[in-house]
């Protein structure tokens, strides 16, 4: 099939929970969060946070373009503190759950194409979901843009929350965006392309990435940049209780995503410098 078929094709993909692989994982593991730690300094904080069984949704913020290192080094927190046998996915763009490679890496560790029937289908099995509510538009956000909380006023995983009768877990991570030099997400150039229409892509960034110097798009292989990462999962919180039995979406959103700027305003303060940061 062509890179082209591909790319139609993932406007629907299928998702197989069966990919994901404990044996795999736990196999992976231990090299996987050695390089995260050289080459990103990785730290996550607050996994005692966490619900120690059950259905729970985390809720986070995403930086770091389609490679989203962020999600790789939170992926590989969760897994070493609960174990791999505890059922865990994470919701991706359709484009990097096929990507050659690392769509075959994602999906072994439990990567979903993003959907509302994908994480209803989760948690109903009383899975742990990790979701990005700002999508495409956050991770490629311009990289000065790195310590706002931009969910774009997407209220969808409350919505899923309250709906499963789940609570939601805030996961706040900084550090993801210093890993590529985004300049723009060329929101207006991916509309005039119609990219939304075709492969739900509201942006075509231009960053500056290494090797290749100035991309348009972030579709080709690329090294990170070795920033340092710090991710902090803040308590529970259940959406009916709080809010009501019928809440307030945009209550809500706004709720919760201000205490998730508090807490990324508290790491952005302890980061002198984009990337040595501190150890």
């Amino acid at each position: 099939m062509s890179a082209l078929s591909d790319l139609v094709e993932a406007r629907l993909p299928e998702a197989d929970f069966d990919q994901r692989d404990p044996d795999y994982i736990r196999e992976m593991l231990p090299g996987a969060w050695v390089l995260a730690s050289i080459w990103h300094r990785a730290e996550v904080r607050g996994l005692a946070n966490i619900p120690e069984d059950g259905p729970v949704l985390l809720v986070g913020n995403h930086s770091g373009g389609n490679l989203s290192p962020d999600t790789t080094v939170f992926t590989l927190a969760f897994t070493s503190y609960f174990g791999v046998e505890r059922p865990f996915y994470q919701l991706a763009h359709n484009l990097v759950t096929v990507a050659p490679g690392l769509g075959t890496f994602l999906r072994r560790f439990g990567a979903l194409p993003a959907s509302h029937e994908n994480a209803e289908k989760a948690l109903g099995a009383g899975a742990a979901v990790l979701v990005y509510p700002g999508g495409d538009w956050e991770v490629h956000r311009p990289s000065w843009q790195s310590g706002r909380i931009d969910f774009g006023g997407r209220t969808g995983f409350l919505r899923l929350a309250a709906h499963m009768g789940v609570p939601i877990v805030p996961v706040v991570s900084h550090g993801g965006q210093h890993t590529a030099l985004v300049l723009t997400r060329g929101e207006g150039l991916a509309r005039r392309l119609g990219l939304d229409r075709a492969f739900r892509l509201k942006v075509l960034p231009i960053s500056v990435v290494v090797p290749w110097g100035v991309t348009v798009g972030d579709l080709v292989p690329r090294w990170s940049f070795p920033a340092k990462i710090t991710i902090e999962v803040l308590p529970p919180l259940d959406v009916r209780e709080r809010f009501g039995e019928d809440p307030d979406l945009d209550a809500a959103y706004d709720a919760v995503t201000g205490e998730m700027q508090d807490a990324l305003d508290s790491l952005v303060a302890e980061r002198r410098l984009p990337l040595p940061g501190r150890s």
